[in-house]
């Protein structure tokens, strides 16, 4: 029977990861990882965490299940973490379950719209995350794509975007990046979001807010904005978040789903069918990579560690992007590269084509995505100059 099986292409970024780590070059850089980097180019694990493992590991708990939406503690903790003020608000009501990773939640919100609210179809930007039409074209939703992007692939088109969502009907659903746009790093302004709220809710669509990035933005509070903005205005909405990026968290799986509601009793109806949807699919969530987070937004010292911490990678990315900026300048002195410094988050479209994605690999063995799109926390103080003169050879 197995012999029916066809043989599915590799996925287009791990797919590069592994072409990158067979390349010989010494000189070889990758641009095109989806993970924050230091100026080693590792991946470090925060101070935060090895403080909260050490306290987990003292503590010696169990090792029994957990309940199938996860620990009280850490869903009060990442509903707080983002409504903010307004979790304590009377008109609003939230329920969030703990799920491995950000793309379990998505696809959990997926599989809610479809069984539960009978929604067919979902709309999402062009581009987005290359996963997300597989996610919800895998729990049966239809995909439409709207407007994102500008002629140059740089900027956001609003207006362009609000006009491709005419076709958009009542009752369907939209995919929306809360903050750092995955793989774009172009945002709308908090301005445009609030005029995106009101289109969303005049067209009767139900938002899906994906949350990845939380804090890699302007600030924990500040990249919420989206969603507080739509939850003032009385709309309700689910919030896929992840904590892979903002606590280094990249192999424990850690994210969470979270329903808002107007209605407390809507509020339960929902957290009832998310714990349906968990029991079918994975039964409960894992432990240790929740535990920490847990552990870190529960604890006053840690919480501040953490904060710290994180202010300290999205300054480190915001000052990468004005070095490459300014080095580019110089390079290219006719080219103005003022997108690279609004785009936000690590990553960038940095208006590169194919071709000259090609060339950078084959010629010179940086590697980044045939969209352009590049990792800036890939770029350091070593390898700065490297990449700019290759981008300048090949532009």
């Amino acid at each position: 029977m197995f012999e029916t099986a066809p043989l599915n292409p590799p996925d287009a970024i791990f797919g590069l990861i592994e072409q990158f780590k067979k390349d010989t070059n010494p000189n070889k850089i990758n641009l095109s990882v989806g993970v924050y980097q230091d100026e080693s180019g590792a991946t470090p694990v925060m101070k935060c965490v090895r403080m909260a493992e050490q306290k987990l590991l003292d503590a010696a708990g169990t090792k029994s299940y957990l309940p199938i939406d996860g620990p009280a503690s850490y869903n009060n903790a990442i509903g707080r973490l983002i409504l903010g003020d307004l979790y304590d608000h009377a008109n609003v009501n939230s329920v969030s379950a703990q799920t491995p990773g950000g793309t379990v939640s998505l696809r959990l919100a997926g599989e809610l719209l479809r069984r539960v609210f009978s929604v067919d179809t979902i709309w999402m930007s062009n581009p987005t995350w290359a996963n997300h039409p597989k996610i919800y074209g895998a729990a049966g939703l239809n995909v439409e794509k709207y407007d994102y992007l500008d002629e140059q692939g740089t900027r956001l088109d609003f207006e362009r975007l609000v006009s491709s969502l005419d076709g958009a009907k009542p009752k369907q659903a939209i995919l929306l990046h809360t903050v750092c746009h995955n793989p774009t790093g172009v945002d709308p302004t908090p301005e445009q979001w609030e005029e995106l709220c009101k289109v969303i809710a005049e067209k009767q669509l139900f938002p899906v807010f994906d949350f990845a990035y939380q804090g890699f933005g302007t600030s924990l509070d500040a990249d919420a904005f989206p969603i507080r903005k739509f939850v003032e205005s009385g709309g309700e909405a689910l919030v896929c978040n992840s904590f892979s990026k903002n606590f280094g968290l990249y192999a424990e799986r850690v994210g969470g789903i979270t329903a808002v509601s107007k209605d407390a009793d809507v509020a339960k109806a929902m957290l009832s069918q998310i714990k349906l949807t968990i029991r079918t699919m994975y039964s409960n969530p894992p432990l240790h990579g929740g535990a920490i987070v847990d552990t870190v937004l529960n604890d006053a010292e840690l919480r501040e560690v953490w904060e710290a911490e994180l202010t300290e990678i999205r300054n480190r990315i915001l000052q990468l992007r004005a070095g490459f900026v300014a080095a580019m300048q110089k390079r290219i002195p006719d080219t103005d590269f003022q997108y690279i410094l609004d785009q936000r988050g690590m990553f960038s479209y940095s208006g590169l084509t194919a071709d000259q994605v090609g060339k950078l690999m084959n010629e010179h063995a940086i590697y980044a995505l045939k969209s352009g799109r590049i990792n800036v926390a890939g770029i350091n103080s070593g390898n700065l100059d490297q990449i700019c003169d290759a981008i300048a050879s090949v532009v």
